[in-house]
């Protein structure tokens, strides 16, 4: 899978694929990651590439001209790339969003500067456009990340484990159980006593008890949707 991040600022992105995981990933063939940055197409012979915002108003928005353009290179040199805008007023992106997208070939992710995009070229190149929380960033490369990270780990091959996948918060309306690991004790604070018997229909019954309990406490609108769900079902027989 290539993931293609359209930006002024390419070295914040860079850096956080160089490790780990998503390098690993890299070297295998698995992902691949490569920048496009709009000021390499302006046609201002200072390279400007924002202007004032049409109507007054603080700040600066980018110029259609250079980013328009560079969209329509990448889209002629790969004609099945998504192209993905980060904006806050973009819907919620979820983990259902994550595994949708896991199975394009190619996903570009457009980070907006300043006070945002001029809004023409939203509405000409725009295959999706998605918000990662209600509050604002200098800019979109953040959430770019965060979305590639989040897309990149659901493709085959990038992930170790893959049965970790299945169990983990959001991948059904449960939070993920507590996770816990050598010392028996820490602190005075022991681990679940019937993590330790071996006993594998006991250690999921409490491990489901342990979802519903972190569901409850850090999330209890997902809670009730899981509780109203697994009521519906039941009345159903």
């Amino acid at each position: 899978m290539r993931f293609t991040f359209v930006t002024l600022f390419s070295s914040i992105v860079e850096g956080y694929f160089s490790d780990s995981i998503m390098e690993r990933a890299k070297e295998k063939g698995l992902l691949g990651f490569d920048y496009l940055n709009p000021r390499d197409f302006t046609k201002d012979k200072h390279r400007k590439v924002d202007d004032t915002m049409a109507g007054g108003g603080a700040g600066m928005v980018m110029m259609p001209q250079p980013l328009s353009d560079a969209l329509a290179h990448l889209k002629e040199e790969s004609p099945q790339v998504h192209l993905i805008f980060t904006t806050p007023v973009g819907k919620p992106f979820t983990q259902k969003d994550a595994r949708r997208l896991s199975k394009k070939s190619h996903v570009a992710f457009v980070s907006g500067r300043y006070e945002g995009i001029d809004e023409r070229v939203i509405e000409i190149w725009a295959d999706e456009c998605f918000s990662i929380g209600d509050y604002i960033l200098t800019g979109g490369e953040l959430a770019s990340m965060v979305m590639a990270d989040a897309i990149g780990r659901l493709v085959p091959g990038v992930l170790g484990n893959v049965e970790s996948l299945e169990t983990e918060s959001f991948e059904s309306m449960l939070l993920e159980a507590p996770t816990f690991t050598r010392p028996k004790s820490f602190h005075n604070l022991s681990i679940p006593s019937e993590l330790l018997k071996g006993n594998h229909s006991k250690i999921n019954a409490l491990k489901k008890t342990m979802a519903l309990s972190k569901t409850k406490y850090f999330r209890p609108e997902r809670y009730l949707k899981f509780t109203q769900r697994d009521s519906d079902e039941k009345s159903i027989y």
